[in-house]
């Protein structure tokens, strides 16, 4: 038992000091990317909507503006419509030549949606909230900075796991060792903090690090999933579904055949075709999903003719399926509504205590060490 808490202690100690830094970062920066969108309108003002329109604008006449306006941008765009009355419009266009050396920097556009005006126009990563966001999920490393990131996270739910084993009290003890009290004394104190942190943030800390690790590691994941439930392939859909120089139907017919599949479901985004003739993708929000900014109910319609080429319904989901539809809203507490991201926003700065309070009962135990030891040698020398 002893050989078994020694090893664990160790466990616990050189993952916090060695990666705590790193459960800090993705904890802070997570904390401000729940309200990221909130955040960037308080940054910038021009992009908040101070008139709602009556009605939004239809997504073909969002489209004819974005076209108006970049006419040399003939590749696709998605247009995402808003979250609320007083939010804008979004657009993004996925291939900008500016940005052409970087994995992802998409242009992207906020507009007013009573008079289609951008009121705002930038790359993706060249503004403080997106930065961040690669920052969280990349380290500003690519693909290698989310791998990176995938494996911080298991090690701070193997880091969690093994502090609660360590703290684990006796049965006649735990009522007692739950009680959210702080002694006295600069070492007593720092211990409580450490201890109550960890425990009463376990269960949303356990859930941030395994979503926050799936997310980042999404192959892996599907593989691990796919093992212990049937996941549904990713329909593998072609391009150059336009011959040249023939018309493609419009957003609003692709829109309303999405919405016939599923009548009353709230129009999300939609993804044009671009030149190559790729499919039209149109995602839609049915109540009970667990994200409405990304829902999973999906649609994808000929640009050419209006057929359906695949469709893809939560509702029908097996439990993989609806494991991995969960893991981006709970990661960011969306799932739980406003409540869920107060919870997750607060839950991202308790790495920052634990550690900080970590460091401090490890000074303190050295210190200790170093005490006993001293009047060790002092005891031996008298003799």
């Amino acid at each position: 038992m002893r050989r078994a808490r020694r090893f664990w202690l160790a466990v616990h100690l050189y993952l916090g000091l060695a990666l705590g830094g790193g459960f800090v970062l993705l904890g802070l920066t997570g904390s401000v990317l729940v309200f990221y969108l909130d955040l960037d309108s308080l940054l910038n003002p021009a992009i908040r909507v101070g008139h709602p329109p009556a009605a939004l604008p239809s997504p073909e006449a969002v489209f004819g503006q974005l076209r108006a306006l970049y006419p040399a941008r003939d590749g696709p765009w998605r247009i995402e419509m808003p979250l609320a009355a007083d939010a804008p419009l979004m657009a993004r266009y996925y291939t900008p030549p500016e940005t052409a050396g970087r994995s992802f920097a998409p242009l992207m556009l906020t507009l007013d949606p009573g008079s289609l005006a951008v009121t705002s126009e930038r790359f993706w990563g060249d503004y403080a909230l997106t930065w961040l966001f690669d920052l969280h999920y990349t380290l500003l490393l690519d693909k290698p900075g989310r791998t990176a990131v995938g494996i911080v996270g298991l090690a701070m739910l193997v880091s969690l796991l093994s502090g609660l084993c360590l703290w684990w009290p006796s049965p006649a003890r735990l009522l007692a060792a739950l009680r959210p009290v702080l002694r006295s004394g600069g070492v007593r104190k720092t211990y409580d903090m450490h201890v109550l942190g960890g425990v009463y943030g376990m269960g949303v800390l356990v859930v941030l690090a395994l979503t926050g690790s799936a997310l980042a590691l999404p192959d892996t994941t599907r593989e691990l999933v796919g093992r212990l439930s049937d996941l549904r392939e990713r329909p593998a859909l072609a391009s150059g579904l336009i011959a040249d120089g023939a018309p493609a139907i419009s957003l609003d017919a692709a829109v309303h055949i999405a919405q016939t599949r599923f009548p009353g479901a709230e129009l999300r985004w939609i993804e044009t075709p671009g030149a190559a003739g790729r499919p039209m993708a149109i995602r839609l929000y049915q109540p009970g999903e667990p994200g409405r900014r990304f829902p999973r109910t999906q649609v994808w319609v000929d640009p050419a003719s209006g057929g359906v080429l695949a469709v893809h319904d939560p509702v029908g989901n097996t439990g993989g399926e609806t494991f991995m539809d969960w893991l981006h809203p709970l990661h960011n507490g969306e799932a739980l509504g406003p409540v869920g991201r107060w919870v997750a926003c607060l839950a991202g700065l308790l790495p920052g205590l634990l550690f900080v309070t970590g460091c401090l009962r490890w000074c303190h135990k050295r210190r200790a060490r170093r005490a006993t030891a001293s009047r060790r040698v002092t005891s031996s020398g008298r003799i």
